[in-house]
């Protein structure tokens, strides 16, 4: 179909979160007319784009778009199968559905490298390095079904061409989810130091992301139909220095916990086995994926990315943690 023209309507999904409305913000500042899907109409600006409700609702919409952008997903390292798979399986065959319907062009799909965690180092990563046998928590399962999903869909008659992100920690000002649950274990106990601090990490300014999916929206397509995408900043960081980096911006003590990785991992899945016959199933103080991102390096190599999308970052990550620190 050659590409998809700026200037077009695009339809965001997840636009009232955090990623969401950064794309909204960007792809608006670019020509497109934003169609927004959400669960959360007030958190959009007032001038802001059409708003059509969250998946469920968009089961049954037939808002027109020539670009679909999924950014909504069920995004925690602990819950129910059942939420997972209602939310990311479910809601992404409906996101799919919707652009075949109103003859959607291309649909840009917000995954995760959470995929490719394993208890173990591994650097530069490649999208092709899927291992996909054992899924460590129920949102990993539930991002590789959608994934499949998508993929057994790519090149069918009068659907959309079809690409895939995989932002690797998003940051930013207003970031809802990774620092202030690292936070909140520092407030209790301190944050684990494992294996010195040592271990490589990879995070993605969140205008960085936006950039990556207006990108994808507009390559040609016998570049990006079908293909996977790892996203970052480019500058994966010893987990101690950034940890220290963030917690002096926010005027914060040190407070490390040095622990050695393998009782922490252990000690890990001893709790999420409690926790999960518990009434409520509340979720552990740590989780073995948790662990997992800290303890090891695990980073991603971006130059797929680079060489088909001409995607380059252009908001540091010292830029973003001084951001977070300022909001």
């Amino acid at each position: 179909m050659g590409e998809t023209t700026p200037g077009g309507t695009a339809l965001v999904t997840g636009a009232s979160g955090f990623l969401g409305a950064h794309v909204v913000r960007d792809l608006r500042a670019h020509g497109w007319r934003v169609v927004a899907a959400g669960r959360r109409a007030e958190a959009l600006p007032a001038d802001g784009p059409t708003f059509v409700g969250d998946l469920d609702d968009l089961g049954r919409s037939d808002v027109p778009a020539d670009l679909v952008v999924h950014c909504a997903a069920l995004s925690s390292p602990w819950g129910r199968w059942s939420e997972f798979e209602h939310a990311n399986v479910t809601g992404t065959a409906r996101v799919l559905e919707h652009a075949r319907r109103v003859g959607a062009r291309r649909l840009v799909h917000v995954s995760s490298p959470g995929i490719y965690a394993a208890p173990r180092d591994r650097v530069g990563i490649r999208e092709d390095e899927v291992d996909g046998r054992r899924p460590m928590n129920h949102y990993i399962r539930s991002k590789l079904q959608a994934e499949a999903l998508l993929q057994e869909a790519v090149g069918a008659a009068g659907g959309p061409e079809i690409v895939v992100l995989r932002p690797r920690g998003i940051v930013g000002p207003g970031d809802p989810s990774l620092v202030p649950r690292l936070l909140r274990v520092h407030a209790r106990v301190g944050v684990p130091l494992l294996r010195g601090g040592r271990g490589l990490v990879d995070l993605t300014s969140v205008e960085n992301v936006a950039l990556a999916v207006r990108l994808a929206a507009t390559a040609p397509a016998s570049a990006v139909d079908g293909e996977a995408f790892n996203v970052t900043n480019g500058d994966p960081r010893p987990f101690g220095d950034l940890l220290e980096q963030l917690l002096t911006g926010l005027g914060l003590p040190l407070r490390p916990r040095p622990v050695p990785a393998r009782a922490a991992y252990a000690l890990a899945g001893v709790l999420e086995a409690v926790c999960g016959v518990l009434p409520g199933r509340p979720e552990p103080p740590m989780t073995r994926y948790t662990i997992t991102t800290i303890a090891h390096s695990q980073t991603l190599d971006i130059s797929k990315a680079r060489e088909l999308l001409g995607y380059e970052p252009v908001t540091s990550l010292d830029e973003s943690l001084a951001g977070y620190a300022r909001a």
